[in-house]
């Protein structure tokens, strides 16, 4: 496997050209889903497994662990701004940087299944009240001053989910 398969296991995310009712519905339901996948696809591994790169230079399954409930708690309150404020900029934060903290490194990957399991609980349950016209509303990304959509955001962040699942289970399988 090549180093950008294994860096993007599903491929890289691509917005479709038409974005409506049922593809919000489908990405609420794939964010809902993941934390039990997570938890799932990580429960019976071993200190070592979750010490494996899920490729070289890459960080740990247990910091990808760590990652994802780092990065939908950036995503849930983006979102909120974004329909609560009018055409936010949102904080930038260094994922790269938190994954390297001595918790995000070493710790019990189980506050991170029970963080995301929460996170995700009020997080579906805020985007389900939201109408397809809420969707149009956007922020401001300071790193780059990019507008972006919460349609677009909304995919993303269900690929996001998908892509670091892919990542645990294409390194378990291969051990």
């Amino acid at each position: 496997m090549d180093l950008e398969q294994l860096k993007y296991p599903i491929g890289q995310f691509l917005m479709p050209e038409i974005f409506n009712e049922q593809q919000a519905k489908i990405w609420i339901a794939e964010i809902e889903q993941l934390p039990e996948q997570i938890k799932s696809a990580t429960e019976n591994l071993s200190d070592d497994e979750l010490n494996q790169t899920y490729r070289p230079g890459g960080w740990t399954l247990r910091q990808v662990v760590h990652h994802i409930p780092d990065s939908h708690m950036n995503a849930y309150i983006r979102f909120k701004q974004a329909i609560t404020e009018d055409l936010p900029i949102i904080r930038h934060y260094f994922e790269e940087r938190w994954a390297e903290t001595e918790e995000a490194k070493n710790g019990d990957i189980q506050m991170s299944i029970a963080l995301l399991a929460s996170l995700h609980q009020r997080w579906v349950a805020f985007l389900k009240t939201l109408k397809i016209e809420d969707y149009k509303r956007k922020y401001i990304h300071p790193a780059h001053g990019k507008e972006h959509t919460l349609a677009n955001m909304l995919g993303m962040y269900a690929w996001h989910g998908k892509h670091h699942l892919a990542h645990i289970k294409n390194t378990i399988s291969k051990t």
